[in-house]
């Protein structure tokens, strides 16, 4: 399994990945799921990705592939992002109608998700979930972060702290800090831990950090979510068993 986000701000995007892939409990490692396309000064492309390991791979070749030929279709050619969406789309279509036959032959999962963040000149930046089938949705002002993977650990703090006014330092702790809580719930999700914070307009990705489990920042912020969740938990109020048990109801 896997655990990647993408989170849009009015200041710009953060996105993140944890590094564990697992076929089993025999055969856990790491692989590297967030990945730079950008072109500084004119286009910023990163892709973050979940699934079958070698769907995703051979995507990720192909359209390197495309970029190293100067293809006419690429990733470094297309003119906004909403295109590049379609195109990574279709590529990951192409891969997996060629590799459909033999994996569903042998009961394989093939299905993959892989997210798009960025911006290209002359646009706002952008975030994309591209679903196995090639079609995709975008984030909103309403709905400013996206999820892949292992996702539901992680939700209730990106729910709950998360707008698009957020800032994008405050984005990226809360990035963190939903991942090492899905890191804590599912072992299937591990370090390292990839994380990108990009500022709008800058186009250049000049933030970038790899953790492992014991990076002194990431120890310390787990440490310091934990306390504070445990004191307001301690200051909530008991429940009142006497008050129901005598036929009360809830006072508004």
């Amino acid at each position: 399994m896997t655990y990647c986000l993408g989170i849009l701000t009015r200041t710009g995007l953060v996105m993140a990945a944890d590094s564990r892939t697992n076929a089993g409990v025999d055969y856990i490692s790491t692989y590297r799921k967030l990945f730079d396309f950008s072109i500084e000064h004119d286009r910023t492309i990163l892709l973050c990705t979940s699934g079958n390991l070698s769907i995703t791979q051979s995507v990720l070749t192909v359209m390197q592939q495309a970029i190293d030929a100067k293809a006419e279709i690429s990733l470094h050619t297309l003119p906004s992002l909403y295109e590049i969406a379609r195109y990574v789309g279709s590529t990951m279509r192409q891969v997996q109608d060629e590799n459909r036959p033999w994996l569903e032959k042998d009961g394989i999962d093939y299905q993959s998700t892989i997210l798009l963040g960025g911006q290209i000149r002359g646009e706002e930046p952008a975030l994309y979930m591209i679903y196995s089938q090639g079609n995709f949705i975008q984030a909103s002002k309403e709905k400013p972060f996206l999820q892949i993977g292992e996702a539901k650990y992680g939700k209730p703090i990106l729910d709950r702290v998360l707008s698009f006014e957020t800032s994008i330092e405050s984005a990226a702790k809360c990035a963190l800090l939903s991942i090492d809580s899905t890191m804590i719930s599912n072992i299937s999700v591990g370090p390292p831990i990839n994380l990108v914070m990009y500022e709008a307009d800058s186009f250049k990705v000049r933030y970038q950090l790899c953790l492992d489990i014991d990076a002194p920042y990431l120890t310390r912020i787990r440490k310091q979510w934990e306390k504070c969740l445990n004191e307001a938990f301690t200051e909530m109020p008991n429940i009142d068993w006497e008050h129901y048990l005598n036929g009360g109801s809830e006072s508004r």
